[in-house]
């Protein structure tokens, strides 16, 4: 894998979010002439540097993927794009649909854009569980961004510049993840607030997630979503796995609360609108390869060494269907 990253110039977008700064911090180990990251907020780009020893090949960009022009200067001479800014809160995308589709949509549009425009050989796209038969805005909106992604390498004929997606669910303790949330809930007031017992989610650890994402970029051809295989609990478990972990002998309750707006039960990896030319897996991933016909352009199937074929009729990768507790032990 050091031969991809090695002496490349290499952009993240949301560089400094917990899987953003995870791959900043891999992709370091593999010696790049620089990385660039690309986030909104100087605060967290002066906590990433001070993680991270100040490395001298590491250049932080305040700026927004919405912002055309910033993006102009942050890819230009890049060779390699991880695209992991994003809205990525369930409910606040449902109360703020319009700024969504501006971040998750029309800011990933200009990656794109920008990406063609230098000549970029590969584009990483940080996907979801939810953009899977979405059935809230930030699902839909994810699901839209991976299409843009999957469509852009048709876009200019033998443009050299290559896309792809990765999707997984939740990573556990990334901000956005539940359990920081009950560790504080616990703390403050000896109670944690669980939506639905019966909600299945999928859960991996930040280190591995990154490790794959980077995978995935080593494997791909372009075109490809990329499925991270992840273990799955049920909300209730993950309560009580958490409690008797982190606040062993404690009287902490479970309270609950209901679904927040946009949430499902149970999440999927892929299944109903995931349309495919093939599936490959191994032991780690899943790669889905798109069947695409447009003006009756195609790509041909490419090579993944290790990987097989998977069973045509295994139609779906749910959170119900996954339940593993004894892998999300060794997570929690």
């Amino acid at each position: 894998m050091e031969k991809e990253f090695r002496n490349k110039t290499i952009l993240v977008t949301g560089g400094t979010g917990s899987i953003g700064s995870e791959l900043v911090a891999q992709l370091l180990k593999f010696k790049p002439k620089q990385i660039r990251v690309l986030s909104r907020d100087e605060s967290k780009q002066y906590y990433l540097q001070e993680r991270l020893n100040y490395p001298k090949n590491l250049r932080l960009l305040i700026g927004d993927i919405r912002d055309k022009e910033r993006l102009d200067l942050a890819l230009r001479n890049v060779d390699i794009v991880f695209h992991a800014a994003a809205l990525k809160h369930v409910p606040f995308c449902e109360y703020n649909p319009f700024e969504t589709v501006k971040t998750n949509i029309l800011g990933s549009q200009n990656i794109i854009d920008a990406a063609l425009k230098y000549g970029v050989k590969k584009v990483v796209a940080i996907s979801t569980d939810k953009a899977a038969n979405p059935d809230n805005i930030m699902g839909t909106s994810k699901l839209m961004m991976e299409k843009l992604f999957i469509n852009a390498n048709y876009y200019t004929g033998k443009a050299e510049t290559k896309f792809s997606c990765v999707r997984f669910g939740n990573v556990a303790w990334a901000r956005g993840s539940v359990l920081p949330l009950w560790k504080n809930q616990a703390e403050r007031k000896k109670t944690i607030h669980v939506t639905d017992k019966e909600m299945t989610r999928f859960l991996m650890t930040i280190d591995n997630a990154a490790k794959l994402v980077l995978k995935a970029a080593q494997l791909s051809h372009g075109g490809e979503i990329f499925i991270l295989k992840m273990p799955a609990i049920k909300l209730a478990d993950l309560a009580n796995l958490f409690i008797k972990k982190h606040f062993p002998g404690q009287k902490i309750k479970i309270k609950v609360i209901g679904l927040r707006p946009g949430e499902k039960i149970h999440e999927e990896l892929f299944g109903g609108n995931d349309q495919y030319k093939q599936i490959l897996e191994n032991k780690e991933m899943l790669i889905i390869v798109p069947n695409i016909e447009i003006y009756h352009l195609t790509r041909p199937l490419e090579p993944y060494p290790g990987f097989q074929k998977r069973n045509a009729s295994s139609g779906s990768y749910s959170s119900k269907d996954s339940i593993d507790i004894k892998k999300i032990k060794k997570i929690v």
